[in-house]
């Protein structure tokens, strides 16, 4: 008798039903950077593990963070003068984030549009990154959105490592990370500003231990000085 073939652990599914699935995993994604960005429940003052505990507020600029499973989630609120919502949002995708996190991105390109707004894209990162992004890969997937009231949201997280692999093998000599959940909530200020809220969620995987993953988290949502910059340098497209 022949030995059983092993699990390919891929998944292949059908375009329709990959945009479904996406679909649905983003909007659950959107919910969670929505209630992230309001006030209402910004802050810990219970001692509860799964509320917001903030770690800084300075110059309009508050770093929380929130447990839920392994990795804590990390988010960073801002309040950017003279940068208007349209502005901002030319910057707040996955490729120019990743850029911020790391220099050494070897990759970064769109190889699935599900939608006008939805897409499935590839990072990776080379050999000279930081420990935590060494040969490194992410497979995500980067919803955009304009909310009733006008809020800008950009919602970009990992496919399930089955469903990727069944899109874009994985590279014999890297390691596929996971971006569990990350994105932006763009919201209108007066005088052409605007309020930006961040959130990451990383798990890199590999053998690294969860403190240093979570302190990287931390500095993770400290890339929106440099997005700023980047979106005051780029014309405005006048839309999401």
């Amino acid at each position: 008798m022949s030995p059983p073939a092993p699990c390919s652990r891929s998944w292949s599914i059908s375009e329709d039903s990959l945009r479904r699935y996406v679909y649905h995993a983003s909007e659950s994604c959107i919910q969670e950077l929505l209630a992230a960005s309001d006030p209402n429940r910004s802050s810990d003052s219970g001692g509860s593990d799964n509320k917001w505990k903030v770690l800084a507020l300075e110059n309009g600029v508050e770093i929380s963070k929130r447990r839920s499973g392994s990795f804590h989630i990390f988010r960073s609120r801002w309040i950017l003068r003279s940068v208007s919502p349209q502005q901002f949002i030319t910057v707040a995708n996955a490729i120019d984030a990743a850029k911020q996190w790391d220099s050494d991105l070897v990759e970064a390109k769109y190889i699935k549009s599900l939608n006008d707004n939805l897409s499935i894209i590839r990072l990776r990162f080379g050999d000279s990154s930081k420990q935590v992004f060494k040969n490194r890969e992410f497979i995500v997937y980067e919803r955009r959105e304009t909310m009733d009231d006008g809020t800008l949201v950009v919602a970009v997280a990992s496919l399930p490592k089955e469903i990727a692999a069944g899109l874009h093998p994985k590279r014999h000599d890297s390691i596929r990370g996971l971006l569990l959940q990350s994105g932006w909530v763009v919201e209108k200020l007066d005088h052409d500003s605007c309020l930006v809220t961040y959130v990451v969620q990383l798990d890199p995987a590999g053998w690294l231990p969860k403190c240093f993953v979570n302190r990287l988290n931390t500095k993770l949502v400290m890339i929106i000085d440099n997005l700023k910059k980047l979106a005051q340098a780029c014309p405005i497209n006048g839309g999401i």
